[in-house]
C-alpha cells in the first residue's frame, strides 16, 4: 500500500510539475469495489481526487468513456483531468464530502433529496447517451439473481435453494422485459449523488448499461437511506410513469399497474442480487461490514414482493425460512466478532 501511495504521489505531482513532497495526500471512502480514491492538496490550497484502480484489478476504460461522453452531453460527472490506465491512476475534480445520503436523517430531508434526485435522473434519461452503452441483457440479469442462492443460501447460510427459483426468475425477467431500455446508472443511491455548487452531481457511473427503465428509480427508492411506506412507494411510482408519458419516454398503453409490477420486479432483482453480493464480499473479499445491510435489503425485498401476488410461494418461504436464518447466522456472526475483540 505504501509503495501504491508512493507511486501516486509521483504520478500526481509530475502532472502539476510539483515535487511529490509538495502534495498533501488524504485517503478517503472507498466503495464495495478493489478502487480506491484519495483527496490532494497542491500548495495553493487548491484540491483534486486521484482515483487509484490497479488495472490488474480493475478495468477503468468504462469508467473514462462514460465519464467524458456524459460529462459532454452536458450531465453533471466530475470532469476528468488527467487519465493514465496503464498506471490506474485517474485525476477527477473534486466534489468535496456531502453525498445526499447525509440529509436523509429526517422525513423530510428524505422526501426534498429524492425530490431533487428524481429531477437529476431526468436529466439522465434525456441526455446520457443510450448506443453506446453495453446491454443489460436477460441473462447478465439472471447471473446477478443467481448470486443470491450461489453466495447467500449455499455459502453463507448453507441451505438449499427454494424449488421455485427458476420461475421465480422467469416471472420477474418477464415483468422487465416489458420496460423500455435507457441508459441506467446502476448504483442511482444517495451516496453516489454528491452536493457540490448547489447541485447534485452524480459519481460511481462506471457500470452504466442501457437497461429498463425504472431500475434507477428502484434504486433510488429502496436504497440504504430510507424506506417508504407502500402507499409513498405507489404514489413516486405513478409520479415518475407520469413523467415518463409526458417526456415520450414510455407509450400511454403502459398502465400503472403494468408499470408498477414492472418496477418492483427490478427492484427485487436488484435486491436478490445485493442479498447474494453482500455475502460474496464478506466471504471472497474479507468485507464484513456488508453483512450489517442484509436484514435492510431483505425488507425491501418482502416490501417489494407484496406488488407481485404470483410470486406468493417464494415470498412466504423468504419469510419463513430465509429470514429466520438469516437472522440467526448474523447473531452468530456479531457473536464472533465480540468474542474475538474480547480475547
Amino acid at each position: 500500500m505504501t509503495l501504491r501511495l508512493d507511486a501516486l504521489r509521483h504520478w500526481i505531482a509530475a502532472q502539476h510539475h510539483l515535487s511529490p513532497e509538495a502534495c498533501r495526500l488524504e485517503t478517503v471512502a472507498g466503495d464495495a469495489s478493489l478502487r480506491g480514491y484519495c483527496r490532494v492538496t497542491f500548495p495553493d490550497g487548491a484540491t483534486r481526487i486521484v482515483m487509484d484502480a490497479p488495472p490488474a484489478l480493475e478495468d477503468s476504460r468504462p469508467f473514462v468513456t462514460i465519464g467524458r461522453e456524459w460529462r459532454e452531453a452536458g450531465l453533471p460527472v466530475p470532469r476528468l483531468h488527467a487519465v493514465d490506465l496503464e498506471s490506474g491512476f485517474i485525476e477527477l475534480d473534486d466534489l468535496g464530502n456531502d453525498s445526499l445520503h447525509h440529509h436523509f436523517e429526517t422525513e423530510s430531508g428524505a422526501r426534498q433529496g429524492t425530490s431533487q434526485a428524481l429531477a437529476l435522473l431526468d436529466e439522465v434519461e434525456r441526455l446520457a447517451p443510450v448506443a453506446p452503452l453495453p446491454h443489460y441483457t436477460a441473462d447478465f440479469l439472471e447471473e446477478e439473481m443467481d448470486r443470491f442462492p450461489d453466495w447467500g443460501l449455499t455459502r453463507w447460510l448453507e441451505i438449499g435453494t427454494p424449488p421455485q427459483w427458476p420461475e421465480v426468475k422467469r416471472h420477474l425477467l418477464a415483468h422487465i422485459a416489458r420496460l423500455p431500455t435507457v441508459a441506467v446508472h446502476r448504483d442511482f443511491d444517495a451516496m453516489n449523488l454528491m452536493i457540490h455548487r448547489e447541485r447534485l452531481w452524480i459519481i460511481d457511473f462506471q457500470g452504466a448499461l442501457a437497461g429498463p427503465l425504472g431500475y434507477d428509480l428502484i434504486s433510488l427508492l429502496r436504497g440504504r437511506y430510507h424506506h417508504w411506506s407502500r402507499q409513498e412507494m405507489d404514489l413516486w411510482i405513478e409520479d415518475f410513469r407520469q413523467r415518463c408519458l409526458a417526456a415520450g419516454r414510455i407509450d400511454a398503453d403502459l398502465d400503472a399497474e403494468t408499470f408498477r409490477a414492472g418496477v418492483e420486479a427490478i427492484g427485487a432483482q436488484r435486491q436478490l442480487k445485493i442479498l447474494g453480493q453482500f455475502c460474496r464480499l464478506f466471504l471472497r473479499d474479507g468485507k464484513p461490514r456488508y453483512l450489517d445491510w442484509l436484514p435492510h435489503f431483505y425488507g425491501h425485498l418482502d416490501e417489494g414482493l407484496t406488488a407481485l401476488p404470483a410470486l406468493g410461494d417464494f415470498h412466504r418461504w423468504l419469510r419463513e425460512s430465509y429470514r429466520p436464518a438469516m437472522e440467526a447466522r448474523l447473531a452468530e456472526h456479531h457473536a464472533n466478532l465480540d468474542r474475538g475483540a474480547s480475547s
